[in-house]
């Protein structure tokens, strides 16, 4: 599977939402017409928290035809892409620093027909993905440390967006770049400025009185920067 650039892309993440409740919580968004349900898998391990294994991912994707962007902050991923892409995963994202052998786990992602990401956490240079850029579809962008919701965005990390986007340019290469960590109606602008066409948001969405028009605002805020996604 695999992705092109259009119009900015909102993709809620269910870790803020009510976990009691996670069907309609996928059916609120579909209403909400949102891009993609973005799901955060933590191990315990690579982050310090527990979160969705295939048997929930499977169990929810009978809830919605929206694509799931299934983001593995897990420890050797290679070693659940078969299990999470059967469990219904459109679009799997591993951790560049949890991967031994990156472009190996990057070629079982594709070879499994999901579209291929990789993720950066906050403090880890671009030079780590510089080598698989021509492989992904994605690159997934961590605006906060990973592990909870709710964080607040990390500034500089727009200047990595931006010298993101340099980077892919001059490799003559076209991922979308996709941010996640605290995202919200104020920041979004300025991150689609630098350069970014996905926008994982969870507070942001869940925290809201009106997911319709959270996920409308955000993407309108999003479409009036001046980056042509």
């Amino acid at each position: 599977m695999s992705l092109t650039q259009t119009t900015p892309m909102i993709a809620p993440s269910i870790l803020s939402a009510d976990f009691s409740h996670l069907g309609l919580a996928l059916q609120s968004l579909e209403d909400a017409k949102a891009d993609w349900i973005h799901i955060d898998v933590m191990d315990g391990h690579f982050v310090p928290n527990l979160t969705f294994g295939p048997p929930v991912i499977k169990a929810l994707r009978a809830k919605t035809t929206l694509p799931f962007d299934v983001h593995l902050m897990i420890e050797k991923p290679e070693l659940w892409i078969e299990a999470y892409r059967e469990a219904g995963a459109d679009g799997i994202t591993v951790h560049a620093e949890a991967c031994v052998h990156l472009h190996r786990t990057l070629g079982q992602i594709k070879e499994s027909g999901a579209w291929v990401g990789v993720s950066l956490n906050p403090h880890t240079p671009l030079s780590a993905i510089e080598e698989v850029l021509s492989e992904v579809d994605l690159i997934l962008i961590m605006s906060v440390n990973p592990g909870f919701g709710g964080q607040s965005f990390i500034p500089n990390t727009l200047d990595k967006i931006k010298r993101l986007t340099e980077l892919c340019k001059a490799r003559h290469v076209q991922p979308i770049i996709q941010v996640d960590g605290g995202v919200k109606v104020s920041n979004i602008k300025s991150i689609a400025q630098a350069g970014a066409h996905a926008f994982v948001a969870g507070s942001a969405v869940f925290k809201s009185n009106d997911v319709n028009q959270a996920v409308a605002e955000l993407r309108k805020q999003a479409s009036m920067s001046n980056h042509s996604v």
